[in-house]
């Protein structure tokens, strides 16, 4: 069963929040923050499907909250209806033109808040099957490219206020081509499917992501993994994958279907570049690669630098990887 939507409710007036309440609690979970910069901290930890915010607050009015929301990648796309005793056009216009979905105006009648707040979350859940579909592999199930930038930017973004750290895998069907050529296209697609599933099982956490990066190359996101961890991860995805037994008589590196895989670890700062974990885990993939293949490389490197694009000799599908 799905869990309950939730919604944050931000105002001043303890009296507010509690009438509020009352009207939502029965259907979905509630938080609640009395002022702006608590609204804020509470929305970047919690992530509610929507935020009810009141406009006139002391210190961080509504209309700051709001674009502050807006601005941040991690909560833009959270929907905020103001509550608001303002009655004016001109407040009104300032509030949408921030990015607020709707106003409701206090004192509040309880029918037309549930309506309004069933339907903009109605209206959320299909943008966000809309926006999954977008960032899903149709083969593999995993997510794709997009959603590997997407995953990067927020994971990034959130981890580099605790300085918290994050790694990335990047790994490698060993001799994908000679198998699509000696076995078929739709035994190259079977296999791809079974590879992404073992990843898939080897990933634990429910904050990990697993893309299919392109072609027979995957990667896993990985927040708050410390470099030994996410190469034990990286390890037991090797290992689950040969034990798929897949035949691969074209292989140099194993009888059966093997990856290579390559791992970087970093702490999340201020103006940590999200491309850096991929060219760190994909120097180490070439460096898995050059020493043989079927084996894991991994490397702790400094994510404020500058790193330089993969060597001109990486291998890739046309190098029979």
């Amino acid at each position: 069963m799905s869990e309950r939507p939730s919604i944050l409710i931000v105002d001043d007036e303890v009296s507010n929040i509690e009438i509020l309440s009352a009207v939502l609690e029965e259907d979905y979970d509630i938080y609640f923050a009395t002022s702006g910069a608590e609204a804020l901290e509470i929305a970047r930890t919690t992530l509610p499907d929507l935020i009810l915010l009141d406009v006139l607050m002391p210190g961080m009015d509504g209309y700051e909250v709001c674009a502050t929301i807006k601005a941040d990648p991690l909560i833009a796309d959270v929907p905020v209806i103001f509550t608001t005793a303002l009655g004016d056009q001109e407040a009104e216009v300032k509030g949408l033109m921030l990015g607020a979905i709707d106003y409701i105006t206090k004192p509040i009648l309880p029918v037309v808040v549930q309506a309004r707040v069933r339907n903009h979350l109605d209206m959320k859940r299909m943008r966000d099957e809309l926006a999954e579909m977008a960032v899903t592999d149709a083969l593999t199930g995993l997510g794709n490219r997009r959603r590997l930038e997407q995953a990067l930017n927020q994971e990034t973004a959130r981890l580099s206020r605790t300085g918290g750290q994050l790694s990335v895998i990047i790994l490698d069907i060993d001799f994908f081509k000679k198998f699509n050529d000696l076995y078929g296209h739709t035994a190259g697609d079977r296999c791809l499917t079974m590879v992404a599933a073992a990843l898939n099982r080897a990933v634990h956490h429910a904050s990990d992501v697993t893309i299919r990066y392109g072609g027979e190359e995957f990667a896993c996101v990985l927040p708050e993994i410390e470099h030994l961890e996410a190469m034990e991860i990286a390890l037991g995805i090797r290992d689950r994958v040969q034990a798929l037994g897949i035949p691969h008589s074209g292989s140099d590196a194993s009888p059966y279907v093997s990856v290579s895989l390559g791992v970087a670890t970093a702490p999340c700062l201020p103006g940590s570049q999200p491309e850096a974990w991929i060219k760190a885990a994909d120097k180490q993939l070439y460096v898995a690669k050059a020493a043989g293949r079927n084996l894991v490389e991994g490397i702790i490197f400094d994510a404020k630098e500058t790193l330089s694009a993969a060597p001109a000799g990486r291998m890739n599908e046309d190098d029979d990887s």
